[in-house]
């Protein structure tokens, strides 16, 4: 199987087909599309959906209209996607939440992601980065993990809420460095956020947008970035393994899937279609400035990412014995 990155490579170089035929006339029903998007108007879902729509419309010669179903953390949408018609006319935008780890915490699900869905290809993929309080004065992975262990139980770091992608990036670090700092939940990302300028706790693992203008206004020390390359948005910024810390890869990802069932000669035409997308050069500089890594790759690679990527965080849900209120 393709390494994500070999995967990236030949997505770059594949041509993109702007003068093939249309595709609707290829089988495909002549309706317009509808993307789910299982979040709120605005947000990063729905920011991702709509830089990708107008190139799939133009592929699609047909329209891919956005459909807003938010609700419990996504997956109001991704259940509406899951029980909808399996013709190719509905996919869903969902993301690590919904797909990997929900599924592990909640003791009911009104969907399974292997059995309901059908993975069509994956999209964006949003690291967080390790931002500090100014009044530690640490300037890196390694002086933070030395002075976490000089000082164990007493550093704090805050997360987006119990169960949240930025609570499971927390743990992820602490075990993987073997420090024992305080979780502190909050009620999103932003007063977190606002509770480490002001120095109430003291580190927090933050998706990229909630950061950035914080990083480069120079208010909040950045320490590294939990993904496997640096990041063109902050290319002085070494990755968690470039800065000592191993295994520490952590990232919220947003994928295509369409409802089990759709016809492989459909979903084959979506993925072109999205393909196309993150291919345009266009579309890549808009979706980079949502602080991603540009990703695609087929969906058996995309479904194989999905079973990884659920392993790996229902081990770090079982070792942190987390759970949601």
């Amino acid at each position: 199987m393709l390494t994500r990155r070999q995967s990236l490579a030949l997505l770059a170089a594949a041509p993109v087909l702007r003068g093939a035929p249309a595709l609707a006339q290829q089988g495909f029903p002549d309706q317009p599309v509808k993307m789910i998007v299982p979040f709120a108007a605005g947000g990063p879902a729905d920011i991702i959906a709509r830089i990708i729509g107008p190139v799939m419309t133009r592929e699609l010669r047909q329209p891919v209209v956005v459909d807003s179903r938010s609700g419990a953390g996504g997956m109001v949408g991704v259940e509406a996607a899951a029980r909808s018609r399996p013709d190719g006319l509905t996919a869903v935008l969902a993301s690590t939440g919904a797909l990997v780890v929900l599924p592990q915490l909640m003791p009911r699900m009104a969907y399974d992601v292997g059995k309901d869905l059908a993975p069509v290809t994956q999209v964006l993929s949003v690291p967080q980065i390790l931002v500090v309080s100014p009044k530690l004065g640490v300037k890196s992975v390694a002086e933070l993990v030395a002075l976490a262990k000089r000082q164990p139980g007493k550093l704090s770091y805050g997360s987006a809420g119990n169960g949240s992608s930025l609570h499971l990036a927390g743990e992820l670090f602490r075990l993987r460095t073997g420090i024992d700092i305080v979780h502190v939940p909050y009620r999103g990302a932003a007063p977190a956020v606002t509770d480490l300028l002001g120095g109430t706790i003291d580190m927090i693992l933050a998706d990229v947008p909630v950061v950035i203008s914080h990083i480069r206004g120079g208010a909040l020390p950045a320490l590294a970035v939990t993904a496997d390359q640096r990041l063109p948005a902050l290319p002085d910024l070494p990755t968690m393994a470039e800065a000592g810390a191993k295994d520490v890869i952590s990232e919220t990802w947003y994928a295509l899937f369409v409802p089990a069932g759709t016809p492989p000669d459909r979903i084959a035409v979506l993925h072109k279609a999205a393909s196309a997308a993150l291919q345009d050069a266009d579309t890549r500089r808009s979706l980079a400035d949502q602080g991603g890594l540009v990703v695609g790759g087929t969906p058996e690679e995309l479904a194989a990412f999905v079973r990884s990527e659920t392993a790996k965080w229902g081990e770090i849900i079982r070792l942190a014995s987390i759970r949601i209120d």
